[in-house]
């Protein structure tokens, strides 16, 4: 590479490259700790500070009460520090507790009512899934609902549906007893159904028929060259414009179409993480934050109103890894209350210190694991 057009090379990585990934993760991340906070404020919990990103901190304020706002070196997360925390993983500060007066309890996060720390901590997984159905609210309403009827257009030659009799020109009435009116909607069968025989209604003429089909996974390719598995029957829709339907939406259909489509990630997100548990899926599938950034780029590329909605299924897969019961995580927070409010009583400081290194194991293992993946990625070792 020229050594003069290095400095042009390394403007437009940025701005292709960085911005789009800050832009859509840090959203994403400021709206999750913003539920923490505000619900914290809301129970008179002190908060010492709001971080966006980790590492040394770049700027920052303190506002009236107290709290520290900045944005640190290493756009890859964020954090909200409570007073009594020993750290940004919520962990309790047992040495600083018991140090304190009457009036700093009361500012304790740690001190609060069982139910207003569970309030706090499920804030954030709330909060990411708020802004997923605020975003696709205003999308809905901005481009409208086009639903296409549920006409075969195509059959694959090697296919589920070609060996079940499914051919062009079917019109599906319902798979497993549920109606389909749009093809979009085959999908939500299809995609999660392998290993699992459907029952499709169709309509052949003036004959409605019944005809059984299981979903393979078959490996497909995007417009971008990212390979995938998932589930097929092999059929495609018929495009023809008689079958497309536009409907303009108002602000209520819109809102329930938004969490319609919030459903759909959470069910397909739960699918991929059974069928990688039993071996269905392949984990080289996983990514990391260099995936993530390069999937953003790729997406920024169709435009500003893609990347926001990209934003939004970011922001709902979010809200549901934190949800995990894992340690460190909020999921495994509420876990913790979960078990205290069943036994009367905290777990001893031991038992949470040994499952905060456990839970920070996990992830630590993770994200290596899935950050190898996207070097591997990159580097063309799979697609």
């Amino acid at each position: 590479m020229d050594i003069f057009a290095a400095p042009e090379w390394l403007f437009w990585f940025f701005i292709g490259k960085v911005i789009p990934f800050v832009f859509v993760l840090t959203i994403v991340v400021f709206f999750h700790e913003l539920g923490h906070f505000l619900v914290a404020r809301w129970n008179k919990v002190k908060v010492d500070a709001f971080a966006v990103g980790f590492g040394p901190e770049l700027f920052g304020r303190n506002d009236r009460h107290g709290t520290r706002w900045k944005v640190c070196a290493i756009p890859l997360g964020g954090y909200v520090k409570f007073y009594g925390d020993e750290d940004a993983s919520s962990k309790p500060d047992h040495d600083a507790l018991d140090a304190m007066n009457q009036q700093e309890r009361e500012g304790a996060f740690q001190n609060k009512a069982l139910w207003r720390k569970a309030a706090v901590v499920a804030a954030g997984p709330i909060a990411n899934f708020i802004l997923a159905s605020v975003i696709y609210t205003a999308l809905f309403v901005y481009y409208g609902d086009a639903r296409i009827t549920p006409v075969v257009g195509t059959v694959s030659e090697v296919s589920a549906a070609r060996d079940a009799g499914i051919q062009v020109g079917d019109k599906i009435v319902s798979i497993n007893g549920d109606k389909i009116n749009d093809f979009q909607d085959i999908s939500r069968y299809t995609l999660v159904g392998t290993g699992e025989v459907l029952t499709f209604v169709i309509k052949r003429g003036n004959e409605e028929l019944t005809i059984e089909a299981m979903p393979r996974m078959t490996e497909r390719e995007d417009r971008f060259g990212n390979k995938f598995m998932t589930g097929l029957v092999g059929i495609g829709p018929d495009t023809s414009e008689e079958n497309i339907v536009r409907v303009q939406l108002g602000v209520g259909a819109a809102f329930t179409k938004s969490l319609d489509s919030i459903w759909q990630i959470v069910t397909r997100t739960y699918h991929f993480i059974r069928e990688l548990i039993v071996g269905k899926q392949d984990a080289t599938q996983l990514r990391g934050p260099l995936g993530i950034g390069q999937m953003t780029s790729q997406v920024a590329t169709l435009g500003v109103l893609q990347l926001i909605s990209l934003a939004a299924a970011l922001s709902v897969s979010i809200g549901l890894m934190n949800l995990l019961p894992v340690p460190v995580l909020d999921g495994g927070h509420l876990v913790f209350y979960a078990l205290e409010g069943i036994r009367g009583k905290a777990l001893s400081v031991k038992t949470q210190e040994y499952a905060f290194r456990i839970g920070l194991t996990c992830i630590l293992v993770m994200m290596l694991f899935a950050t190898s993946n996207d070097v591997r990625r990159i580097l063309g070792v799979f697609g």
